[in-house]
């Protein structure tokens, strides 16, 4: 009986053993973690360099023809035969389609006529001239036998003889003058005739259509037999093909107002065409030096070399403009730049300590930031975590990895 009172006891003065062994270990414990260290936290780090650095704009472009015409006939006919079709390539002067204009050959036919009979009209009035020179070359002589024979013996020719001879002499010349001068109205009229068979000439040759230049035909709007109105006729244009110059194209972006004042003839632009992977440099060649009230942007083009043909109008592409550049700028990652009133970054010094360093900024790039202030090359720039920093606190530097910067710096734009 008295070892089962001493049972219950035994087991409350174990369990108060046990338990005061369990708290004292709990203390100990708590004063080890009290007086360890704390650990230095790891920081990612780039360093500022020198190197070069452009203040990029990116904009859509669409690609268009170079020139691009719809080709009409000059004069009104039937199409006799028409030689292209949609996607061939053309040359200048190469024959696209003839015309049938019957009454335009009747026209040439009756000009070449006129020619004929004013030529031949020429040489007959001539023939006339020479007869009237005869005529009054024996009349004249005539006269001045007379004349002679009454000077040397006065009373010998009868005054009236003498006058009836002056009075033909000059009928004779007057004869001779008015052939010459219906010769001259012939031959002016040769050159009326000539004129107008030159007229009628030139217009039989527009029934020829040509290609003005080099290029694609993108559009046919008639077939053989169709009738084509002149391309003078009012309300009539009825073109036969349309024809693009693609051998040269023109990239055509619109540039902001705010970027206006950077972009100028000879900027060097990127572009990359996403629809066919190519990437290749260009060069500003034109812009409209006026600001579109409505988009508040300007036109501008960059002309393309595409003797291929693997560019195609109506492409788009994205131009990157460097409008602002600089080869020996002191640059840091821009996920670095702590902005605010006073624009800062976070830098570990020989010791690994913290420190908050306002800087001046200069260009601004992709993904990077020049420093025109503030920094030194070789200065370690913390990447990421900065707001969990305070300056002077103890940090274990490490290289930043090779995508953190980009990753950084679009976590930034996305929150904008």
């Amino acid at each position: 009986m008295r070892t089962r009172r001493l049972l219950p006891i035994a087991g409350c003065v174990l369990a108060a053993i046990l338990l005061s062994l369990y708290f004292l270990h709990a203390h100990h414990r708590a004063e080890a973690a009290t007086d360890a260290p704390a650990a230095t936290p790891a920081v990612s780090v780039a360093t500022a360099h020198n190197g070069f650095i452009a203040n990029q704009l990116t904009v859509a472009g669409v690609f268009q023809a170079y020139q691009e015409i719809d080709v009409h006939g000059k004069v009104s006919g039937y199409i006799r035969h028409i030689y292209v079709d949609i996607g061939d390539r053309v040359h200048q002067g190469q024959m696209l389609a003839v015309l049938e204009v019957p009454e335009l050959q009747a026209e040439v036919a009756g000009a070449q006529a006129g020619i004929t009979q004013t030529e031949q009209n020429i040489s007959r009035l001539q023939n006339e001239v020479a007869r009237e020179q005869a005529t009054y070359a024996a009349v004249h002589a005539n006269y001045t036998r007379l004349k002679q024979a009454s000077d040397q013996q006065p009373g010998l020719v009868a005054a009236q003889e003498l006058e009836d001879a002056l009075a033909k002499d000059r009928s004779a010349a007057s004869q001779v003058d008015a052939a010459k001068s219906a010769v001259a109205a012939a031959q002016g009229q040769l050159g009326v005739s000539r004129a107008e068979n030159l007229r009628v000439t030139s217009m039989e040759q527009y029934a020829t259509i040509t290609a003005p230049y080099n290029g694609v035909v993108t559009m046919r709007y008639a077939d053989t037999g169709a009738l084509i109105p002149a391309g003078t006729a009012e309300g009539l244009n009825q073109a036969v093909v349309r024809l693009a110059q693609s051998d040269v194209l023109r990239l055509r972006m619109s540039v902001p107002e705010r970027d206006v004042p950077l972009v100028h003839v000879g900027s060097q632009v990127a572009v990359h065409v996403q629809a066919t992977g190519q990437q290749f440099a260009g060069t500003v060649v034109r812009y409209t030096r006026d600001v579109s009230n409505s988009t508040r942007t300007m036109l501008t083009e960059v002309d393309v070399n595409n003797p291929d043909l693997k560019l195609t109008p109506g492409m788009y592409a994205d131009v990157t403009f460097n409008l602002e550049q600089k080869n020996d700028a002191l640059i840091v990652p821009a996920s670095a730049i702590i902005q605010g009133d006073q624009p800062s970054v976070m830098l570990v010094d020989n010791n690994n300590r913290v420190q908050k360093r306002p800087i001046v900024l200069g260009i601004s790039g992709a993904n990077s930031q020049e420093v025109t202030s503030g920094l030194q090359p070789g200065d370690r720039i913390v990447i990421g975590g900065q707001s969990e920093l305070q300056p002077g606190q103890q940090v274990t530097p490490q290289p930043a990895k090779s995508d953190l910067e980009n990753y950084q710096q679009t976590k930034q734009k996305g929150g904008q």
